[in-house]
């Protein structure tokens, strides 16, 4: 048995609260961004994805959760992505914003829907 499933407080992802705040709060923020004008996407873009970075990665530590551990550079990745995007800097194209989104969907997929039921929830400890 892993730290975690002695201790699941230490996963955010067991508290309702933390997973609203963190990551439904961000989620719902990407979501409203989609529909505005280009400077107030690329501004909740950037700021919902850097928040469930941060997020994901204070977890990996908390925790070990494994899929945190890909999904905390995984949004680091779009944030910096939509903010480069949004301001012109990195060329992707008329379908940039939905490249960035199937990037994420698809990282945050492949990491909590495969790698992590394959592997196991949480990172052995040392």
């Amino acid at each position: 048995m892993d730290h975690c499933e002695r201790k699941p407080k230490s996963d955010l992802l067991s508290n309702r609260w933390a997973v609203f705040i963190l990551w439904v709060v961000p989620l719902i923020a990407i979501l409203v961004g989609g529909s505005l004008p280009r400077p107030l996407h690329t501004a909740l873009w950037t700021l919902g994805f850097s928040i469930m970075a941060v997020a994901c990665g204070v977890n990996a530590r908390r925790c070990g959760r494994r899929h945190c551990f890909y999904t905390a550079p995984l949004f680091f990745a779009v944030a910096l992505g939509s903010l480069l995007f949004g301001t012109g800097l990195l060329p992707l194209g008329p379908h940039g914003w939905g490249a960035l989104v199937a990037f994420a969907v698809g990282g945050w997929f492949l990491s909590g829907c495969v790698i992590e039921p394959w592997k196991g929830r949480y990172l052995k400890p040392k």
